[in-house]
């Protein structure tokens, strides 16, 4: 009898132990859209920062991308969200912050390690909070057939006057169509067109800020020139263009029809794995030698602190760790393409991603003119930037009248642009 009661003390003790050590750990939960990313946080983010945080344990909980934003604000109000919030850049994620919903983190160490152009998706107007911790950016250029520029024995072009003796080279071999490219979507001739090659005009952010404060207007020449230079395109974009689609262009490009293509990084993952060539890439052309370069190096995803979260302690232990370089590693080398923000620089395993990430020491870098502030009202500047882009590379108005218009939809609503 006690030898039976000793064991059952003992069983207890130890039952008692381990229940008490399970006690301790904290479960974390992130919200996201990125439900592509799943296999990738599962297998190699959480056990990573579970390695070296014992006690911490983290869920990856992602919504489809299209319903993200309207199942997340459903979760925060209904008090149900996770501890952490992936963050989309500036106003979807301001609105959160300024409704109360996101935590600030601006007294978060690792935000040290973060540039102001590398928070400015996420920090309030005024600066005076940032309220999710930056991950990825993505850069804006030009992806190229190797394979095609050394049969027609083409050197990588550095300024505009190169850039279109390039592709007048492979218009008269006509093996190739010189740039795939459509205008059917619409927002490809603003992304990969517009806003690729308008740094280099409107110098980066010196220009994007001189739009906020009123200083510059969409009629001055550095924002209608590159509208000019687009409709030059046209001629290079192959027949049918107009009808062009975004997925039409990546298969023109990837099965060897095109010999550059306008690109993001973005497409370097999909793009290895249907490209049986070798690829390249290259800048925005600028206009003269020796000119400074800048480059869209545009904030795309980051991560914040539910204001509600109970395991807030755990939840900013796990976003320090998200701006540490071991992070930084990791998330850019298993999604090439998606570039750390990070101040510390991050050698790319992948040859592609290396090229694009290598023009932050060459280049100023700044992000798309229509993000911050300028696409609150109504007309939405991002969204006519689009039309404009395309009216543009079809020549159905001209750059000054397309400033004009864009001009006067933008002083119709933002007060700084009126005077």
């Amino acid at each position: 009898m006690q030898r039976k009661l000793t064991t059952l003390l003992l069983s207890s003790v130890v039952f008692a132990a381990a229940s008490g050590a399970f006690a301790q750990d904290t479960t974390i939960i992130i919200e996201s859209w990125r439900n592509d990313d799943l296999q990738l946080w599962q297998s190699e983010i959480i056990p990573a920062f579970e390695a070296s945080h014992p006690g911490i344990k983290v869920k990856f909980t992602p919504s489809a991308p299209a319903e993200y934003n309207a199942v997340l604000n459903s979760k925060l109000d209904a008090g149900s969200a996770g501890d952490l919030i992936t963050c989309r850049p500036f106003d979807a994620s301001l609105a959160l912050y300024d409704a109360g919903q996101l935590a600030d983190l601006s007294d978060l160490p690792s935000m040290a390690n973060f540039s102001d152009v590398a928070k400015s998706a996420w920090t309030t107007d005024d600066g005076s909070a940032t309220f999710c911790v930056p991950m990825a950016s993505v850069i804006h250029g030009f992806i190229y057939n190797k394979d095609a520029f050394a049969e027609l024995g083409l050197e990588v072009p550095v300024t505009e006057d190169e850039f279109f003796a390039v592709l007048d080279a492979i218009k008269a071999d006509g093996t190739y169509t010189p740039m795939a490219m459509g205008t059917n979507d619409q927002w490809e001739a603003a992304t990969m067109g517009y806003q690729n090659i308008g740094p280099n005009y409107w110098k980066g952010e010196e220009g994007r800020l001189a739009l906020i404060s009123g200083a510059q207007k969409l009629t001055d020449p550095q924002w209608i020139a590159p509208y000019a230079t687009l409709n030059r395109w046209a001629s290079y974009l192959g027949d049918g263009y107009e009808a062009q689609t975004y997925p039409d262009s990546q298969n023109v490009f990837t099965l060897g029809r095109a010999a550059i293509y306008p690109a993001g990084s973005w497409e370097i993952s999909g793009f290895n794995g249907l490209a049986d060539f070798e690829m390249g890439a290259f800048k925005p052309p600028v206009m003269n030698a020796g000119d400074t370069c800048y480059i869209s190096d545009h904030t795309d995803i980051a991560i914040g602190l539910n204001a509600a979260s109970p395991n807030a302690e755990a939840a900013r232990t796990f976003l320090d760790w998200v701006g540490s370089t071991e992070f930084a590693e990791l998330y850019a080398n298993a999604l090439p393409g998606f570039f750390s923000l990070n101040s510390t620089p991050v050698e790319m395993s992948d040859p592609l991603a290396q090229e694009f990430v290598s023009w932050r020491d060459q280049c100023e870098s700044t992000i798309r003119s229509t993000y911050q502030i300028l696409s609150r009202g109504t007309p939405n500047l991002e969204n006519e930037t689009w039309n404009a882009s395309v009216q543009a590379i079809k020549g159905t108005k001209t750059p000054e009248e397309i400033g004009a218009e864009l001009q006067a939809g933008l002083a119709s609503w933002y007060a700084p642009q009126q005077n």
